[in-house]
C-alpha cells in the first residue's frame, strides 16, 4: 500500500486550524538551537564507531540499506525526510500498520501487551527488534537535528496517513519542530493513547524553553536505559 499524499489545499486547511504555541523570546530560541547543535554534533562524533557497527550489523542481518529514509511532516506541517536505522525488511506492505494507526487515532485501537502499538510485527528484523527496544534506531535523526528540520526535543514526526485522520485540536503540535525525544516519550510512550500523546505534545508546545528541553533530555536517559514503553 502506497503512502497517502496530502494535497496543497488539504495541508493549507489543516495549517489554518493550528493552535498557537508559546512564543519563545529570540534569546530562548537561539539558546535551544545552540543546545541542539552542540549536543547533536558531539553525539555524532562520539558515537561514530557505534553508528558504524550498527550499520554493519543491519547489512549483515538482512538485505537492504542500513538507513531508512521516509518523508514525514514537521514544523508547520512542512514535509521533510527523516533518517532512521532500518529495522524492517525492505519492500514489505504496511497495510496492517496504517489500519492500526488510524484506529488508534479514532480511539478504537486496543492495547497489545499493554502497548498501543503493533507487537510481534513480522516485518521487523532480528537486529531491528533490538534497535527498537533500545531506541538506537533513532540515532540517525541526529543528522536531522543538525540540518535543522528536527530538534532534540519535540513531538514525534508525523506521516501523511496519520495526519489526514487528525482531529482539529491536534494540529497545535505542529507549531514546534518534531524531536528525537519529548514529553510523550518520557511519559509512557506507546503505553499512552493517541489523545494522551496529543495532550502532552500541546503541553510541550506551550511550555517549550531551554530549561524545559534540558529537563526532558535528562528524563530521557533512564527511559532509554530501561526501555520503558518501547517495543
Amino acid at each position: 500500500m502506497s503512502q497517502t499524499t496530502l494535497t496543497y489545499e488539504q495541508v493549507s486547511d489543516k495549517q489554518a486550524a493550528m493552535l498557537p504555541a508559546n512564543e519563545q523570546s529570540r534569546v530562548s530560541a537561539i539558546a535551544c538551537r545552540m543546545l541542539d547543535l552542540v549536543v547533536a554534533l558531539a553525539a555524532l562524533v562520539l558515537l561514530a564507531p557505534v553508528l558504524l557497527v550498527i550499520a554493519l550489523w543491519i547489512r549483515l542481518d538482512s538485505r537492504g540499506p542500513a538507513l531508512f529514509r521516509q518523508e514525514r511532516r514537521g514544523h508547520g506541517m512542512e514535509p521533510f525526510v527523516v533518517n532512521k536505522f532500518r529495522s524492517m525488511q525492505v519492500n514489505t506492505p504496511n497495510d496492517e500498520h496504517v489500519a492500526y494507526v488510524q484506529s488508534l487515532i479514532a480511539g478504537d485501537a486496543e492495547r497489545k501487551e499493554k502497548l498501543f502499538k503493533l507487537v510481534a510485527d513480522e516485518r521487523v528484523t532480528s537486529a531491528g527488534r533490538v534497535l527498537r527496544k533500545s531506541s538506537l534506531d533513532e540515532l540517525p535523526q541526529l543528522i536531522n537535528v543538525v540540518l535543522g528540520n528536527m530538534s532534540l526535543v519535540g513531538p514525534r514526526p508525523c506521516l501523511d496517513y496519520e495526519l489526514e485522520k487528525y482531529p482539529q485540536h491536534a494540529f497545535g503540535r505542529f507549531a514546534v519542530k518534531p524531536g528525537i525525544t519529548g514529553l510523550w516519550q518520557v511519559s509512557g510512550r506507546s503505553q499512552l493513547s493517541f489523545d494522551e500523546m496529543i495532550a502532552l505534545d500541546l503541553d510541550y508546545a506551550r511550555q517549550r524553553s531551554l530549561r524545559f528541553n534540558v529537563k526532558i533530555l535528562l528524563r530521557t536517559l533512564p527511559v532509554v536505559l530501561f526501555g520503558r514503553g518501547a517495543a
